[in-house]
């Protein structure tokens, strides 16, 4: 088989303006100066750098893998760095079934994660417990854990993921630098006997 070769002339050779760029937040800029928000610049950092912690137990775990390779490229979003160490991380993937056995250990997970944290629940199972109807099977991580974004699916496509991750990043870049001081968000913990 031949390799194929292009020859592009540097004179002819056309600038491609498909990049994209991430817009700067709203505020005042004059000459030597541009003013916003701290929120706005906080919201910016924060939404473009997150860091996953995937808890995967069955096959949505699969599709997420699918989701993180070269095709898909969720790093493309800025979550190159997959942890597995809840303290460095500030959003939990929870993504499979998850039996009751195992719920203290994902809101221990949970607990361990600093704040701001965010979870997603991917797939059916994750969300409502899917088709496992049984005594032993969480009927949704939402039971012991506050949920952000649900994923639908069984299990979802890559593209789907892609999907919930953005959605989070729109939460996480609108979301006040105080809104997790505020007495809803404690309420909130409260319920789920978070302190």
């Amino acid at each position: 088989m031949r390799p194929v070769r292009f020859n592009i002339h540097p004179k002819t050779a056309e600038i491609s303006t498909a990049v994209s760029f991430v817009p700067a937040p709203n505020g005042y800029s004059g000459e030597g100066f541009f003013t916003a928000k701290m929120s706005d610049v906080v919201g910016l950092a924060r939404k473009n750098s997150i860091w996953p912690l995937p808890f995967a137990t069955s096959c949505c775990g699969i599709e997420f893998m699918a989701t993180a390779a070269a095709h898909y490229d969720l790093a493309r979003f800025g979550a190159e760095r997959m942890a597995f160490t809840p303290r460095q991380c500030d959003l939990m993937m929870v993504m499979g079934t998850i039996s009751k056995k195992m719920a203290p250990v994902v809101k221990q997970v949970y607990l361990q994660m600093a704040e701001p944290r965010w979870v997603i629940a991917v797939g059916a199972c994750a969300s409502s417990g899917g088709i496992f109807d049984t005594y032993s099977v969480l009927q949704g991580i939402d039971q012991v854990v506050p949920v952000d974004v649900y994923v639908p699916g069984c299990p979802p496509r890559p593209e789907a993921i892609l999907d919930g991750f953005m959605r989070i990043q729109d939460l996480v870049g609108q979301e006040s630098i105080r809104r997790r001081n505020s007495p809803q968000y404690q309420e909130l913990l409260n319920s789920y006997g978070i302190e």
